[in-house]
């Protein structure tokens, strides 16, 4: 019997994977989830998502692999795995795409999508992705989903143009937004990762340095004044860049994050876990774009310093 229902496939299925393949397969989507060392513990319990948004929420069974040659081919992939693991990322997303496949790249930081497009198939549309969701693994399949979950979607490289990317740009969205997940269609998804860095740079760094949270971190003034002069001069890089950024920006960043709940970023647990940071993409190359544009960085520059000095003690060996 020939498929008609499109595909979604999960590449990395950790918090950012489990939420959102969760949600595309409870609106009926016909989901896909690769999976490495979790692999049997999901086959086993399946995903789970404790959320303080929709509830408590449990998928399984999971169409769940261990091999990408395993899996069917996908009509979209949603890749969720580390921009720090993208060097072996490209044969695993040619692999499971199906032809003309949609390719959505929810990864933080500037340019992942420059350096992964040369390594893809001619044929797969490469879309990058902006999660704006407050979420973390507790465990095996197991996801806290903390508060939002909009999604920014922008046509980066393909095949497609004009009115063909935008009308692919349009059914990503319609995708997410059939699972009750908001998501906006980015014209310049440049832009709106710069804006996403004005907040990511800013308190993933900040977090690990000093052990905290963001209620702790805005309580302090020394550490409030900290994370706002990080934010403006990321705000001023983006500018030098050529992006416009909205007004009073930081200011309107810093007052959303105080209605959160407590939340450690990304980066946090990474080094709470000893795995590599995402050093790469949210700071060298916002600082490397910064400099051609004559625009200097020094907070940020130095918080990179500090954090490679606290990676290096874990991942280099004695």
């Amino acid at each position: 019997m020939q498929q008609t229902k499109p595909r979604v496939g999960i590449i990395g299925t950790g918090a950012i994977g489990g939420f959102y393949g969760l949600m595309l397969a409870e609106a009926g989507h016909d989901v896909h989830f690769l999976l490495r060392s979790e692999y049997d513990a999901v086959v086993k319990n399946g995903i789970t998502v404790d959320s303080m948004v929709h509830g408590s929420m449990t998928l399984n069974p999971v169409q769940a692999y261990d091999d990408v040659a395993k899996m069917p081919p996908c009509d979209w992939l949603l890749v969720g795995t580390k921009a720090t693991g993208n060097a072996d990322l490209a044969p695993i997303i040619a692999a499971a795409a199906a032809e003309n496949a949609k390719v959505v790249l929810f990864q933080n930081g500037l340019n992942n999508e420059t350096y992964l497009r040369p390594l893809l198939p001619d044929h797969i549309h490469l879309i990058g992705g902006l999660c704006y969701v407050c979420l973390y693994r507790e465990g095996p399949g197991q996801v806290k989903h903390q508060a939002n979950g909009l999604v920014d979607l922008g046509y980066h490289s393909g095949p497609a143009s004009g009115d063909d990317a935008a009308q692919i740009i349009s059914a990503a969205a319609e995708l997410f937004r059939s699972s009750g997940i908001e998501a906006r269609e980015m014209g310049n998804i440049d832009a709106a990762r710069w804006q996403k860095l004005v907040w990511n740079a800013s308190f993933n760094g900040v977090s690990v340095l000093l052990d905290a949270g963001t209620e702790s971190l805005l309580k302090s003034a020394a550490s409030r004044q900290l994370i706002g002069d990080l934010m403006s001069e990321v705000v001023a890089a983006a500018k030098a860049c050529g992006h416009e950024m909205p007004e009073d920006y930081a200011a309107k960043l810093l007052k959303v994050t105080r209605h959160m709940p407590d939340y450690y970023p990304s980066m946090y647990h990474d080094w709470l876990h000893k795995r590599p940071m995402e050093l790469d993409s949210l700071y060298r190359e916002a600082l490397k774009l910064a400099a051609q544009a004559g625009c200097s960085m020094p907070k940020t520059e130095a918080l990179l310093n500090m954090l490679e000095f606290i990676q290096d003690s874990y991942l280099q060996p004695e």
